[in-house]
């Protein structure tokens, strides 16, 4: 246990470069599930490794040896340096725990915005009446597109069904889900936010791609998203500020690369196109990641609990 527990807490600085290189050489759905489920994994793992770092320091307290039936307490080490790390372990748990509820707090209190200002809406699209261009997609039962009238006048028609099919995909997509999972997941090892600039651009290019199915036009979409990327930033302060922090639009992340993606070939063939040996060492590189943390912690765990049996052993003897 005194190495394997450490290692799924040093695994997710890996996670950052090769999520990375997977968001920019897989389609864009394949990207979205790998990097959420590693996500949500590695904090998984990273949890669970403070949790055990936590037991052996626990043990020296007389209430939680009695609780186990421990006359001495569990021999990982120095016994300073073994209260020491739990005492750290308990408080980054701590710490973790406050911001996971502070967040999953905040995510619900805006949902409820969100949905008293869908209920508004006798349709999917909510228009407000804001001259700062803006269009995202806002999740809930049923979810909305909400734009405002700048953005509308920034657009032929034709770029404004291109954009709504786009705001469309996120919410047929759930993919507020994604994000709000890797978001959660970043709470928990600071590691993980490394992962989030790299799902949000495998979100965005995935609602593209769909935008470009249902349009059946990648030059439109390509356009449609140039174009009100271009009318947002131009706009700069002068945009609404309303916007929900979980809601995804069109004009985030790296646009031209996106539009230069949608200019070039399908994604289908595109990804193809790329060496098939890259693709599948860069996925295989973060299922390792994923693979060797929870082998890791399960290493622990057993390890912990055979010491624990050995400490009620040595109990029973005496």
């Amino acid at each position: 246990m005194i190495y394997a527990v450490w290692l799924p807490l040093l695994v997710p600085f890996l996670a950052g470069p090769v999520g990375r290189r997977l968001a920019a050489c897989l389609p864009p759905r394949t990207a979205v599930w790998l990097l959420t489920c590693a996500a949500a994994g590695l904090a998984l793992a990273s949890t669970v490794s403070l949790a055990l770092l936590v037991v052996p320091g626990a043990t020296h307290l007389r209430a939680v040896a009695a609780l186990g039936r421990l006359l001495t307490p569990l021999r990982t080490g120095s016994p300073d340096a073994v209260v020491a790390v739990a005492v750290v372990a308990a408080a980054l748990l701590g710490w973790s725990a406050a911001l996971l509820v502070r967040a999953a707090n905040r995510r619900w209190t805006q949902l409820r915005r969100a949905g008293r200002l869908a209920a508004h809406a006798a349709g999917e699209l909510v228009v407000l009446d804001e001259p700062g261009p803006d269009a995202y997609a806002l999740p809930g039962r049923p979810g909305r597109i909400v734009v405002t009238t700048g953005m509308l006048d920034a657009l032929t028609a034709a770029e404004r069904e291109a954009l709504f099919a786009h705001e469309r995909a996120h919410l047929r997509g759930r993919h507020h889900l994604f994000a709000a999972v890797t978001d959660l997941a970043a709470l928990c090892h600071p590691a993980l936010r490394a992962l989030r600039e790299p799902l949000a651009y495998a979100l965005e290019r995935s609602a593209d791609e769909a935008a470009a199915s249902a349009t059946g036009d990648r030059g439109l979409t390509a356009r449609a998203i140039g174009r009100a990327a271009l009318a947002a930033r131009t706009a700069g302060a002068s945009g609404p500020a309303a916007r929900p922090a979980f809601a995804l639009a069109a004009t985030a992340g790296p646009v031209p690369r996106r539009v230069a993606a949608l200019l070039g070939r399908p994604m289908g063939a595109t990804a193809a196109a790329r060496p098939r040996t890259a693709r599948h060492l860069t996925a295989a590189a973060l299922l390792t990641c994923l693979a060797l943390s929870g082998a890791a912690t399960l290493d622990a765990a057993v390890d912990l609990h055979a010491g624990i049996e050995a400490a009620q052993g040595e109990s029973a003897g005496r």
